[in-house]
């Protein structure tokens, strides 16, 4: 088990973590949530000893983790996969880290097959791609058979068969009785893998509770609605206000509507001869919740681009330019002869250049100018 108590980081004027106290226990995985900044990662290096905290303390089955007698046996850990040696394959990069823990050999070969990764072991890690370079950090983390796991990020680059492999593979972690303890921002993930969740908002504790109770505390559930006419909708919403539901419009003409069960709905629908179109529910996804609890704890939020508004307006009567086939590249061409189409097959007579295309605005008379070139556009005819 992983318990903290009161952990506060700073560094220098900036607060990282405040007063933050968890604990994450066996048998569940435990998601752990939070914006960019908010001290996921510092609180992770706390976890492992790299970081020490400026008050507070955590510790790993009692001990902090400086004080585990060989550490990697019982703690594995995965927060930046491209801590590798470029230059050793994963197979050496592995094996040097089963040396200095004491595992043996034969270790490396089992978590290497556990990845997927017993194909390439041979090749420098340099040459991997980062869905590669995270299996390899996967497999460092399970070295030493620990039982507890911490992972950042673990399913960053993956394909979505390598994500379903987390998936299952952090679940069957949970129900070997291991603490697994792992950091993302992928919502719907989270969702499907994680038992239980911490979230914090700029390094303080905003919950820690079950997936399902997190949900229900930040979300409300409403029925969605929607009927053929106007005034249908008129009479289901003086209907169902005066049975003391809410309802809001919705942009695209249906109705949201909380406060009343779906049976509830249909009744009052059917007393106010008013037919229904739809009538489904709609329950609150992990990112809704989350959205909706972390709002003021974002630190850095996109705004519209303001060059947007600098582009001149586009005059009355504007058309594009015609659009002239790209001419190939490799190597150099002569433009072609006058009448002739320079996409033509083998054989083909020759077409009249295509006429080019009348401005849309009349341009100021211009001193004669040399003959251009022929238009290079592909005729109707010839496509």
């Amino acid at each position: 088990m992983i318990e903290a108590v009161g952990l506060t980081k700073r560094y220098g004027a900036k607060t990282a973590v405040y007063n933050l106290s968890f604990q994450v226990r066996p048998g569940a995985v435990t998601g752990f949530l939070g914006p960019n900044g908010s001290g996921k990662s510092t609180t992770m290096r706390m976890i492992l000893g790299l970081d020490q905290p400026t008050s507070g303390h955590v510790t790993i089955g009692g001990h902090p983790f400086r004080t585990l007698p060989n550490a990697p046996r019982q703690v594995g850990a995965l927060l930046d996969a491209k801590a590798v040696h470029g230059g050793r394959s994963a197979r050496n990069h592995l094996l040097s880290l089963a040396q200095l823990s004491g595992i043996p050999a034969r270790r490396v070969d089992e978590v290497l097959g556990v990845v997927g990764l017993q194909d390439v072991a041979g090749r420098r890690s340099k040459g991997f791609s980062l869905g590669m370079g995270q299996r390899l950090g996967i497999a460092a983390a399970l070295l030493g058979d620990p039982h507890v796991l911490l992972f950042d990020e673990p399913v960053n680059g993956l394909d979505p068969e390598g994500i379903l492999w987390v998936r299952n593979l952090m679940k069957q972690l949970a129900a070997e009785g291991r603490t697994v303890f792992v950091s993302s921002h992928l919502m719907s993930e989270m969702a499907l893998t994680a038992d239980h969740l911490i979230v914090i908002g700029r390094g303080q504790l905003l919950a820690d509770m079950s997936v399902k109770d997190f949900i229900s505390h930040n979300s409300a559930d409403f029925a969605r609605v929607r009927t053929p006419e106007q005034t249908g909708r008129e009479k289901l919403t003086a209907a169902l206000t005066e049975a003391g539901g809410q309802v809001m419009p919705e942009p695209d003409g249906a109705l949201r509507v909380t406060g009343l069960a779906l049976p509830r709905i249909s009744d009052l629908a059917h007393g106010a001869d008013v037919r229904l179109w739809e009538l489904s529910p709609h329950q609150a996804s992990l990112e809704e919740a989350y959205m909706r609890m972390t709002q003021g704890a974002v630190d850095y939020r996109s705004t519209a681009d303001q060059k947007a508004g600098l582009m001149p307006p586009v005059p009355p009567g504007y058309a594009p330019p015609p659009v002239i086939p790209e001419v190939p590249t490799q190597g150099w061409y002569a433009p072609p002869p006058p009448g002739q189409n320079p996409y033509a097959a083998p054989g083909q007579a020759p077409v009249a250049p295509a006429a080019p295309a009348q401005p849309p605005v009349a341009a100021p008379a211009a001193p004669p100018a040399p003959a251009a070139a022929p238009s290079l556009t592909e005729p109707e005819d010839a496509r």
